[in-house]
């Protein structure tokens, strides 16, 4: 997709070379779902991104808060699912309805703990240091259990040992 194109020529040409911080502004409505038009300059939204050392420490963005724009880019994220864009966002009908009820003028900026620690560790990759193993992919798979092997039944083995010290253990037996 076009906001992917534009996302992979940004981290190949530019995000490397902001050594020293810098902020990427004014991003392409495409590649910023959330964040409002820019008041001055069309196609563009009041997005930025703080970069140290080459890599992303912060992300902010004025919120848009006009539901049927906000359809408009939902319904074109949505196109970009289907054409196999795995960042892309789905449509939320109940975010567009509540911003039907009025969403006051918002900004917000996020530095997550998990960047900080990747720049301070010098990680290139936000999985390595992400505190939530579930979160992470397995570098090996264990091994499935041999043919004829009943966990069920090593667990109640174990339940029953356990029981025989005078402790109730929590699986029933």
């Amino acid at each position: 997709t076009t906001s992917r194109l534009v996302d992979s020529l940004v981290g190949e040409l530019l995000e490397d070379t902001c050594v020293n911080p810098a902020f990427i502004t004014e991003h392409p409505a495409e590649m910023s779902p959330l964040a409002k038009y820019h008041r001055a300059k069309p196609g563009l939204t009041e997005r930025f991104e703080l970069f140290v050392a080459g890599k992303e420490l912060c992300n902010a963005y004025t919120e848009l808060n006009n539901p049927f724009v906000q359809r408009e880019r939902f319904a074109a994220q949505s196109a970009d699912v289907d054409a196999g864009d795995d960042e892309a966002m789905v449509k939320d009908e109940d975010f567009c309805v509540a911003l039907e009820h009025g969403l006051p003028p918002t900004g917000g900026w996020g530095c997550g703990i998990d960047r900080l620690t990747m720049f301070l560790t010098n990680k290139n990759s936000i999985r390595e240091v992400l505190l939530f193993p579930a979160m992470k992919p397995e570098q090996n798979a264990p091994p499935p259990p041999p043919p004829g092997d009943d966990a069920d039944a090593k667990i109640r083995a174990l339940c029953a040992q356990v029981a025989a010290f005078g402790v109730k253990p929590c699986c029933g037996v």
